[in-house]
């Protein structure tokens, strides 16, 4: 087998809900889409299960988090998509989010073998999903009149909380407010950085996401300077070492050119493993404990290292690619992306294991 390794730390996890419950006293929302950010859905969902409720992003999650064993409340963020989704709403005891006039729409149309509680996300300046603050009231009632509609509560989504823009931010939740008055129905307002930057976002349920898993939301922060964990590990081994000349060229294109001579290691990991093929010589790994960065262009099978900083490692050395020791954000910057992303991109042919 490849030595390619994801390691999922479950107390890390555990860990980074306990702080989101000492930030806040709403109940939570912990969202576990894209397959619970990379790290394995039902690994995820079980490590969260003092959590009040799991967001998704398809049916098919929710369906995996009913498989699993699990009998919180389950929200689809964005919705269902067509009329055969609303049987599978109820079979699966799951809330929907209601952001369009062909969902009402839909609804009207059916006969819910179960009742289903419903979100209406208000769009207060995100430009994405969600009905306009002035047809909020009017949408109520409507939904009021449908038949089989269990509670009804409030959602919204902040457009530029992660860039800590309490201006824009604080409009939105007026906006929000203003929108709603005083119909009833519990409110949800705070992503993962809003939970973080504004307590008054925090209302009666928060949506972590990303702080969940570790990861800062916030540009040149890493997840530890929040009080958070890394909950995935990256890792392989060198499968080979070599010495190189001066002037020698590296990889695909021979893009880099060695300044002096130099080893270089060659780790079992690519763009085939969700490794960023974009990311640039210089991007920080470590190999065998020590500080080491990357040469060449990635590969989809192989990476090429500068070994001059680990004049001990050698073929079987460990090269961790992110994890504790390495911010996933540091690697995530100097690939010009974030953390979410790499994470999220870890392919299947990747080995899975739990700490």
């Amino acid at each position: 087998m490849r030595a390619t390794t994801a390691t999922i730390d479950a107390d890390a996890l555990k860990h980074n809900l306990k702080r989101v419950r000492a930030l806040s006293a709403a109940k939570v929302i912990a969202v576990v889409k894209a397959d619970g950010y990379g790290h394995g859905l039902e690994r995820v969902a079980k490590a969260l299960a003092d959590a009040d409720a799991f967001g998704v992003a398809t049916l098919t999650d929710a369906e995996r988090v009913r498989q699993a064993g699990l009998l919180h409340r389950i929200v689809l963020l964005s919705g269902f998509d067509e009329y055969g989704d609303i049987e599978a709403l109820a079979q699966w005891r799951v809330d929907t989010v209601l952001h369009h006039p062909f969902q009402l729409a839909l609804l009207e149309r059916a006969r819910l073998p179960a009742p289903i509680d419903v979100w209406i996300k208000v769009d207060t300046g995100m430009r994405r999903l969600g009905f306009s603050p002035e047809s909020a009231a009017a949408v109520y009632q409507r939904v009021r009149e449908i038949p089989g509609i269990g509670s009804i509560r409030w959602m919204t989504h902040f457009s530029c909380a992660d860039d800590n823009d309490r201006e824009v931010s604080e409009l939105q939740m007026q906006r929000f407010s203003s929108a709603i008055g005083e119909l009833p129905g519990e409110r949800s307002l705070a992503n993962s950085a809003a939970l973080q930057a504004f307590r008054t976002s925090h209302s009666d349920w928060v949506r972590p996401g990303g702080m969940l898993y570790g990861l800062s939301t916030f540009p040149r922060k890493m997840g530890r300077d929040l009080g958070l964990k890394p909950a995935m590990s990256l890792s392989t081994r060198l499968i080979s070492v070599r010495d190189c000349a001066l002037g020698d060229r590296i990889g695909y294109g021979g893009t880099y050119i060695c300044a002096h001579p130099m080893r270089v290691g060659i780790a079992a990991i690519g763009y085939g493993d969700g490794y960023p093929r974009h990311a640039p010589s210089g991007t920080p790994v470590r190999v065998a404990g020590q500080s080491a960065s990357i040469v060449g262009r990635v590969s989809m099978d192989l990476l090429a290292i500068d070994l001059s900083a680990a004049p001990a490692a050698d073929i079987g050395s460990e090269v961790l690619l992110w994890g504790s020791d390495l911010p996933v954000e540091r690697v995530a910057e100097a690939a010009g992306t974030i953390g979410y992303e790499l994470v999220c991109g870890v392919t299947r042919r990747v080995q899975f294991t739990a700490k």
